[in-house]
């Protein structure tokens, strides 16, 4: 009889993957269900099936872990390049429709809003590991109208990328029944970038 026994594990890579989607599946649930002021490490683990340490191992928050989970489930906005500033910003705005108008979108906004209103440190992991690399993709379409002369030198790229986020975001939580979300957002942002 043989005193070694033969190993029964799997190469950890495939079961770390699954590991890591469950742990972004349970915590998208919670914070659905409890949210995010009401929801655990713990909690997280328990439902994922996995250990705290597995938690710790890859996220250093709470906050970091939520922010990862709600950028698991949407999908990347893309810097269009259409050689013309309006035909970006449309380009824009249709990919922003596509993303946010679905059921799951306008969940996960949800999801966004409520956890960076009840707490600063998720606004603030949010805002460092998402918005701005995607405030500084904006820069660059800015900057390439400016350098076609289609808009005045002096507009304010992060201004005008937090403006057109509030617009959209009204128009998504205040629907209007005579406009479309798109045509609204566009007829807002003529009304704000228009020529002096």
């Amino acid at each position: 009889m043989s005193l070694m026994k033969e190993s029964n594990k799997k190469p950890g890579r495939p079961r770390s993957i699954q590991s890591h989607q469950a742990l972004l599946q349970a915590t998208l649930e919670l914070l659905a269900e409890v949210g995010f002021e009401a929801m655990s490490i713990e909690a997280i683990a328990s439902r994922a099936r996995v250990g705290k340490m597995t938690i710790y191992r890859r996220y250093t928050s709470k906050e970091e872990l939520v922010a990862d989970a709600i950028e698991s489930v949407r999908e990347e906005v893309t810097i269009p390049n259409t050689e013309s500033f309006w035909g970006d910003i449309n380009a824009l705005i249709e990919n922003a429709a596509q993303i946010t108008l679905s059921p799951l979108g306008r969940q996960t906004v949800a999801m966004i809003i409520s956890s960076a209103s009840s707490n600063p440190q998720f606004a603030k992991i949010y805002w460092i590991k998402y918005l701005q690399p995607r405030r500084q993709a904006f820069a660059i379409v800015l900057e390439k109208a400016k350098a076609r002369n289609e808009v005045r030198a002096d507009l304010d790229p992060g201004l005008v990328f937090d403006a057109m986020s509030g617009i959209m975001l009204y128009a998504l939580i205040f629907q209007r029944t005579t406009e479309s979300w798109v045509d609204y957002v566009r007829r807002s942002l003529h009304l704000f970038l228009r020529e002096n």
